[in-house]
């Protein structure tokens, strides 16, 4: 019978989850809606009527071990999702307490950037790493603090909200309710609102002016600019400057051996990684120069359930 451990990433439009081996092998994996029920219950039957028809689908018999989960707003301490802004369950929700009625082992929960953190260690590129940090950078700004072998937690849970920094004073409106959030300006809703700002500025052309905002994509952003686009250069430029500023900031207090940027926006590939480790550089205080190395996730293919099983086989070592 093959040990393996069951993985959950909990996004704001859906939810993936793998059955992912020792090596970080997924042998099954599935998707579904994540906003189709209203009463979490009714969400996760769904999920494990899935997870049983896949599980039942393998030529062979598997041991679950245990239960990863990475979700918005999830507490490593209490198990609970704690009135996450992209989900439709508010208040708080006992989501491992939850899982576990449904299959008796570990459930370990925690949000999704801790998650990348916990994958890059367990599977990626930060094995031999201690100290370190995943920048998640999707339609929001995500963030993970590994500090003297350990995700970062805090007190309650909550510790590593990069993405919440205010990096404007009465900035632009953020999710969480306040003004100037750094994932405001850094994510990939972030570049599209920059070049709509820097359309405004610039009277030249632009392969980008003709686009509507709900068209535009970052992906789209990217590949303009690397196409010698003068708006979507300036953009990318002008995202990873506050990026790197701020990322300075942090290193002051984590002390990082690296920073690990990962997701859909870091597929921009050089035009944010060479601006961020310049201005992050620059920035440092001098007792941190040439030290820090900005690098791309060791994760790939299934990335989000990689880190979520990372939580159990981290805790079986």
């Amino acid at each position: 019978m093959k040990e393996i451990a069951l993985g959950i990433d909990i996004g704001g439009t859906n939810t993936v989850f793998g059955l992912i081996d020792r090596e970080g092998i997924c042998i099954a994996e599935g998707t579904l809606p994540t906003q189709k029920h209203a009463d979490v219950e009714d969400y996760i039957d769904e999920l494990f009527q899935a997870i049983n028809t896949e599980k039942e689908n393998l030529p062979y018999d598997v041991d679950i071990k245990g239960i990863g989960i990475g979700a918005p707003n999830a507490s490593y301490y209490t198990g609970t999702i704690e009135d996450a802004a992209n989900l439709r369950w508010k208040k708080s929700i006992p989501l491992a307490k939850l899982v576990k009625k449904r299959l008796d082992v570990p459930v370990y929960i925690t949000n999704d950037a801790n998650a990348a953190a916990m994958g890059e260690k367990v599977f990626g590129a930060a094995r031999d790493m201690n100290n370190f940090m995943v920048i998640t950078l999707g339609t929001g700004l995500g963030s993970g603090i590994f500090a003297n072998g350990d995700v970062l937690h805090g007190h309650d849970g909550f510790a590593g909200e990069v993405g919440h920094m205010i990096v404007r004073k009465s900035g632009r409106e953020c999710g969480c309710g306040r003004k100037g959030c750094l994932e405001t300006y850094v994510s990939a809703t972030g570049v599209k609102r920059s070049v709509y700002k820097l359309l405004a500025r610039h009277s030249g052309d632009s392969e980008l002016r003709d686009i509507p905002f709900n068209k535009l994509t970052a992906k789209m952003v990217a590949e303009a600019a690397n196409r010698g686009d003068e708006v979507a250069k300036e953009t990318f430029t002008y995202t990873a400057t506050i990026l790197g500023e701020v990322l300075a900031n942090v290193v002051a207090v984590t002390s990082p051996e690296a920073i690990f940027l990962f997701g859909g926006l870091t597929k921009a590939g050089n035009i944010l990684f060479d601006p961020v480790r310049e201005t992050l550089e620059k920035n440092l205080l001098s007792i941190y120069k040439n030290k820090i190395r900005v690098l791309p996730s060791g994760l790939k293919d299934n990335a989000a359930v990689l880190g979520s099983a990372a939580l159990v086989w981290n805790k079986m070592k």
